[in-house]
């Protein structure tokens, strides 16, 4: 079967023969089909959904949702990567020295701690100002990695995870490449919306991923009365792992409105790429005793720690406030804040809460992309960040001024039709 999926025999979505009827045809022991197709379902080959039977993935599980976005000539401008503003990252260049420095005092050898004592002080300040219960930490090699570990710590080939759509890509590569199945969850501008968690936990949802602030694509962010309406749920299911990803921290205005502490296994993860850089690599995670337990216990046996060279340079960003984030939010929000008003003037109903995107719903993305490239301008097709919600562009406004805003907005006009949306999905 894997064969025949790489060499176009088997066709992406394509349904399966229920596991006895094969077994009878290749003359075999039903459970040797059964095991087959949880291997394939683990190598992301294949996914499963009880009764409704097993079908070819749409995707390799190798295959990232980034590839479908655009190739951008020459000449284009770039809205579709989803990078930050390069101009409001930190020089690291003071930070590389300090952490060369204390190197050379100090080298860190085999058997140091997997978190610098000093990191975790500053992180566990910062997230107790922030209403986050107390926990231990560890680092990680980014929110992805993180969140991976997270959920192959609790989880099971099979199991369901509750997650944003439209969300964050990766995630949404990540999730069926462990075997794992997702559940679409909608949302507003002020995150998952309550009925559709409540929705996703009847369908047999073991975890729930929610973006504090910043939701890629669609900048949405957990206000405080949804944070209650969805404490209200997650204190009725306290089985339920909850995950939340705080990637805005630093570039975001919004208070956190925190779910953590409500269920008995939980984790906050806050990457250091958005605010510091994507090449650190590096984010923190708190959570509940053994899962942050599970989490570095695993670390041990694979890459060991994440290297204390680069949580030296974090520290060092840290201590001398080399970004400050309400400059980072207000730039970021100027930009956002005049496209989606722009827009607005032009009827195109777009969303954009916090962050450094907006997501403007359309009849016909792929129309729109291509489009939108013939006038200059590449953007991200929603199809990189969607399972079951409507169409949809996003574009990344870290790479424009507010100069360009006008213009932009009339390419984005001319390249979508008017369409009239109360949510995303």
């Amino acid at each position: 079967m894997e064969r025949a999926v790489g060499a176009g025999g088997l066709a992406p979505g394509e349904l399966l023969p229920p596991m006895r009827e094969l077994a009878v045809s290749l003359g075999v022991n039903p459970n040797t089909v059964a095991a087959a197709y949880r291997s394939l379902r683990d190598r992301g080959v294949i996914e499963t959904a009880g009764r409704r039977g097993s079908r070819v993935r749409s995707r390799p599980s190798t295959t990232a949702r980034e590839l479908l976005g655009v190739d951008v000539p020459e000449g284009v401008r770039d809205l579709a990567m989803g990078n930050p503003d390069p101009a409001l990252l930190p020089s690291l260049g003071d930070a590389l020295a300090s952490a060369a420095a204390r190197y050379a005092e100090q080298p860190v050898l085999y058997g140091a701690p997997l978190v610098s004592a000093e990191l975790a002080r500053l992180a566990r300040a910062a997230l107790r100002a922030d209403g986050v219960p107390d926990g231990p930490i560890t680092v990680v090699s980014g929110a992805l990695d993180g969140i991976e570990r997270v959920l192959a710590a609790h989880l099971r080939p099979g199991d369901v995870v509750a997650v944003e759509d439209p969300g964050w890509g990766s995630l949404l590569d990540l999730i069926p490449a462990l075997g794992l199945r997702p559940e679409p969850v909608a949302l507003d501008d002020d995150g998952p919306l309550p009925e559709h968690v409540e929705r996703a936990v009847q369908r047999g949802a073991r975890a729930l991923v929610v973006t504090s602030r910043a939701q890629n694509p669609t900048g949405a962010a957990v206000s405080a009365e949804r944070s209650r309406e969805l404490r209200g749920i997650l204190a009725d299911h306290p089985g339920l792992l909850l995950i939340e990803d705080d990637h805005g921290h630093g570039i975001v205005d919004l208070p956190l409105h925190s779910l953590a502490g409500i269920t008995d296994h939980w984790v906050l993860v806050r990457s250091t790429a958005k605010a510091l850089g994507p090449d650190l690599r590096l984010a923190t995670l708190a959570g509940d005793p053994v899962t942050v337990d599970r989490v570095g216990g695993r670390a041990r046996l694979g890459p060991g720690w994440v290297s204390h060279l680069l949580q030296d340079v974090v520290i060092r960003l840290w201590e001398t406030e080399a970004v400050q984030p309400d400059r980072v939010a207000h730039s970021y929000g100027e930009r956002r804040d005049a496209l989606i008003a722009a827009l607005a003037e032009r009827g195109i109903e777009a969303y954009g809460r916090s962050g450094m995107n907006v997501w403007v719903p359309v009849p016909d993305e792929t129309g729109a992309v291509s489009r939108m490239l013939h006038a200059g301008w590449a953007v991200a097709p929603g199809a990189r960040f969607r399972m079951a919600s409507p169409q949809g562009i996003r574009l990344t406004i870290s790479a424009i001024g507010v100069d360009d805003v006008e213009e932009l907005a009339d390419t984005v006009a001319a390249a979508v039709r008017p369409t009239l949306v109360g949510r995303y999905g």
